[in-house]
């Protein structure tokens, strides 16, 4: 194999899974089953991120046109998740394989006792050969409480595991440097820190059962990718799209990883809904602060505090452009951090170590 993968997150979209007719298409899934079992014979371990959920419930009921959207998502999906997990589970028995679903919300990676208990049930579902299928808990789960869509919750997943690679199935071959209907457009095939502006080559298009478009796909991949974790974008249309692309024979997208980052600080990447107040840097602190270079946060460069935040807290680190520069646990409070704005040899509020820039 040319890509020498202990654990990878495979996310299949929506779009991949459901026919046109908006039902399940139960030949993918088994497709995509007979995949990640052959995988699981190299000895690499495999979690699952899995739409489908809305389609599942699609096939078994009709709601009530009076309903709300968010309703008729929730009906959908508490009736539809139980039918997806059970044709996962009846596809895997084949291949005498167990599968766990996983039901998770956004609340559970803002608490940090919440996500370091899910990290532990993933880990041992791993260490007991079961892989788990995981998805978002539409039941519970509704408007700003939402993942962007699952391609969120797989970063978030792999983020979480220190995965290897993050595998991102889509029903098109990749990020394009145009429109992919155009015949001049052709497949961007390795994207290293990106040096052009995604915005002007993807549309905000989005897909017509899913929740995000490929826009979403490229932020979640460069976000993942910078903290040390490789991302494939491929089509989950093809058959055997898994096995070529880890055996290097498929044209598709893979965004290069940088340095890998503490466990700490993956948390900390995508934690910024779980930020108490802000910290405001003067330019000479933000140009220190986002160098590159090991440095922690100084009460002599900050400028501001805004709200209120604990010792502990996650503070989102802003510029004077009120920008957002990055996220950081703090090691006071922001009532001492007032107290020693501007101030020289103070202690750090808060730890490269604990520092997380977006840049």
């Amino acid at each position: 194999m040319e890509f020498h993968y202990k654990r990878i997150i495979v996310k299949v979209g929506s779009n991949v899974i459901t026919r046109d007719d908006g039902l399940p298409d139960y030949y993918r899934l088994e497709q995509l089953v007979t995949q990640l079992a052959k995988i699981r014979e190299y000895g690499i371990e495999v979690i699952l991120v899995s739409s489908g959920a809305v389609a599942s419930g699609r096939s078994l009921i009709t709601p009530k046109e009076a309903k709300q959207p968010v309703t008729i998502r929730q009906l959908l999906s508490s009736v539809g998740q139980v039918k997806l997990i059970n044709t996962y589970s009846r596809l895997f028995e084949v291949f005498d394989i167990l599968c766990a679903q996983v039901l998770v919300t956004k609340e559970d990676f803002r608490d940090r006792v919440h996500y370091l208990n899910m990290k532990n049930c993933l880990n041992s579902l791993l260490q007991h050969n079961i892989i788990p299928v995981v998805n978002e808990n539409d039941v519970v789960s509704v408007t700003e409480l939402m993942f962007t869509d699952n391609d969120e919750l797989a970063g978030l997943i792999a983020s979480m595991l220190n995965a290897d690679a993050l595998i991102i199935l889509s029903n098109i071959d990749g990020i394009f440097n145009g429109d992919p209907k155009l015949a001049t457009s052709s497949v961007i095939e390795k994207i290293d820190k990106i040096a052009f502006d995604l915005n002007n080559i993807i549309k905000p298009e989005k897909s017509s059962f899913g929740r995000g478009g490929m826009l979403t796909k490229a932020s979640i991949a460069k976000k993942v990718a910078k903290l040390g974790i490789c991302v494939h974008i491929a089509n989950g249309k093809k058959n055997n799209v898994l096995l070529d692309l880890l055996d290097g024979k498929l044209l598709h997208t893979q965004f290069l990883p940088e340095k890998k980052k503490s466990g700490a600080k993956k948390w900390i990447a995508h934690a910024e809904g779980a930020a108490n107040g802000a910290v405001k840097l003067n330019q000479g602190a933000c140009q220190v602060l986002t160098s590159g270079k090991v440095s922690s946060l100084l009460p002599i460069g900050i400028i501001d505090i805004i709200g209120d935040f604990k010792k502990g807290d996650i503070v989102r680190i802003i510029g004077e452009d009120n920008m957002l520069i990055g996220l950081g646990i703090t090691q006071y409070s922001a009532e001492k951090a007032r107290e020693r704005i501007g101030l020289k040899n103070q202690k750090p509020l808060v730890h490269y170590d604990y520092f997380y820039s977006i840049h």
